[in-house]
């Protein structure tokens, strides 16, 4: 469970700490910022799933529940020499920590919360991609620090996390183009940044453990399979706004699953061989940590949002949802006065003069 021994950052300084093994040379503070984006980043990716008809006060105390009570034990369990690093499962990045725990969560609460009112009547397409395709490659830059950073020092390992990512990436942007070129017959570029983003998340627990053709095929192959899970998702009909199951929690279970295969000593004698280097054992010790995190994330987030459920709506009303969360929700509007620019009936309204150039 731990202690109060750093509560408020008491003793956390811009010195390099000697009483923690894992990052002896990065200084504390340096480290508690970084791990607080891996917490902050893990809920948000939630917040995918439920966006446009949940509560925020219910929103509010479910970040702040969920970060305690399931993130924190599973990035102990991971990466703080917890039971699941005791076992010899290999999660370099963030594969269970992040992206199964909040793919499965994300699920759960979709569930538990339902769909918009207009899912399966209004069509829901891209709003506008310019903003996804630079969206993607903030992603993509961000993820250099987050795998690339996670060898907690700029050192060969940093070097090897930082080249696998781009490289799992680019295979997963190119094998969902072509897939999608040849079952639906035309090429997109919401398509390609969704193969983009797979391979990002396939890649994030074999990082710092793999060859680079094993980056290629991690990439290649978690895209492949989220894009079916995409489609199945499509055809269930579940509103799982952005996908955050199919592509996070999907991808970063294959991920997982095939670091037991294709991570070797070779690259990181800190780590572990997979089946393809001679020891079949490392798979099943990664499905032991899939499954762990499944049941621990999905219980855990359906516990919290029943309890949630007790004191306060976890939805807005169907009027609120109808009208859009921003106003009710926050009183925050824009474009809520429209005008036609040279017209005089506006200005009339509030100004004794006619001329609408001077009212302006």
């Amino acid at each position: 469970i731990g202690g109060l021994d750093w509560i408020f950052l008491n003793g956390v300084t811009a010195a390099a700490p000697d009483n923690i093994g894992y990052a002896p040379t990065v200084p504390h503070q340096v480290f508690m910022v970084y791990q607080m984006m891996f917490a902050i980043i893990t809920p948000a990716l939630i917040s995918g799933a439920i966006v446009e008809r949940v509560n925020f006060k219910a929103y509010f105390w479910f970040l702040l529940l969920w970060s305690t009570l399931i993130y924190s034990p599973l990035a102990h369990w991971v990466w703080g020499k917890g039971w699941l690093a005791a076992t010899g499962a290999l999660d370099f990045a963030g594969g269970t920590v992040v992206h199964i725990s909040s793919g499965i969560s994300a699920l759960v609460a979709a569930w538990m919360i339902g769909p918009r009112r207009s899912f399966g009547v209004q069509a829901y397409a891209p709003h506008n991609v310019p903003f996804v395709l630079l969206g993607i490659g903030l992603l993509w830059f961000g993820w250099f620090g987050f795998n690339g950073g996670s060898a907690l020092s700029s050192s060969s390992l940093a070097t090897t996390a930082f080249v696998n990512t781009t490289i799992a990436a680019s295979a997963g942007g190119l094998t969902w183009m072509f897939i999608e070129w040849i079952l639906r017959g035309k090429p997109t570029a919401i398509g390609i940044a969704s193969g983009f983003l797979g391979g990002l998340v396939g890649i994030t627990p074999a990082a710092g453990y793999v060859l680079p053709i094993g980056a290629i095929l991690i990439g290649s192959i978690t895209a492949l399979t989220c894009f079916f899970a995409v489609s199945l998702r499509a055809k269930l009909r579940f509103d799982d706004s952005l996908d955050t199951y199919p592509v996070h929690g999907v991808g970063g279970t294959i991920g997982a699953l095939l670091t037991g295969l294709f991570a070797t000593k070779a690259v990181n004698s800190a780590g572990n061989d997979g089946l393809f280097f001679g020891n079949p054992g490392l798979l099943w010790t990664q499905f032991v940590g899939v499954a762990a995190t499944y049941i621990f994330a999905a219980v855990g987030t359906f516990v919290i949002l029943k309890v949630l459920g007790l004191f306060m709506d976890l939805r807005v009303k169907p009027n609120t949802e109808a009208e859009g969360l921003d106003v009710p929700q926050h009183g925050e509007e824009a474009y809520g006065q429209e005008f036609e620019f040279g017209s005089s009936l506006s200005y009339q309204e509030n100004s004794p003069t006619t001329n609408p150039r001077e009212n302006y």
